[in-house]
């Protein structure tokens, strides 16, 4: 079985990312498990508390949460032309303590969404920037940005066609770059 983390860059109870990441996750074949991680519990990310060997046991559970990942899937929305804090962090939490990243070599996805016609451009294109330092490599294409994203649900379904064939695509492709990198 291969596990997909899927990390919600929103923490709002009806969030539009969290919808779309659910319905995303209900597109992997089988053999595929997407399972959400947790991250709006993470204190922010102080490495006197790595360094003191005093770190918050929710960094623990989360570490060796994604230690048994293997590829992560984003799904956030856009703050500020950039991402939100909660995402940003939690990449920080999981690159820590220095030469021990979570991160490292697994494949990751981005899908950013708003309400408006932007997409969350800046925040898919900002959070590329961390992933590539922290060596995720990155389904390039089919790019996935969400416009217009409460026009799409309806009670927390997409009910637009099209955009479900689109997102199953850019599944497919995630899965054929995890495969890729698996072997």
């Amino acid at each position: 079985m291969t596990k997909i983390g899927v990390l919600v860059g929103s923490l709002r109870k009806e969030s539009f990312s969290k919808k779309i990441a659910t319905n995303v996750a209900s597109l992997f074949p089988k053999g595929y498990d997407a399972e959400f991680v947790e991250i709006g519990n993470l204190a922010l990310y102080n490495q006197d508390f790595d360094d003191e060997n005093n770190a918050p046991s929710e960094y623990t559970t989360f570490r060796n949460k994604m230690k048994e990942i293997d590829a992560v899937l984003f799904v956030t929305p856009e703050y500020n032309r950039s991402v939100p804090a909660v995402l940003k962090n939690a990449l920080d939490v999981g690159s820590r303590p220095y030469g021990e990243s979570v991160w490292n070599g697994k494949p990751a996805a981005i899908i950013s969404q708003s309400p408006g016609k932007l997409s969350g451009f800046g925040a898919n294109h900002h959070l590329r920037q961390p992933l590539v330092f922290l060596n995720m490599p990155i389904l390039q294409q089919p790019e996935a940005y969400i416009g217009n994203v409460a026009d799409l649900l309806e009670n927390g379904k997409i009910k637009d066609e099209g955009t479900v064939k689109f997102l199953q695509s850019f599944v497919d492709a995630f899965v054929n770059m995890i495969k890729r990198h698996q072997a």
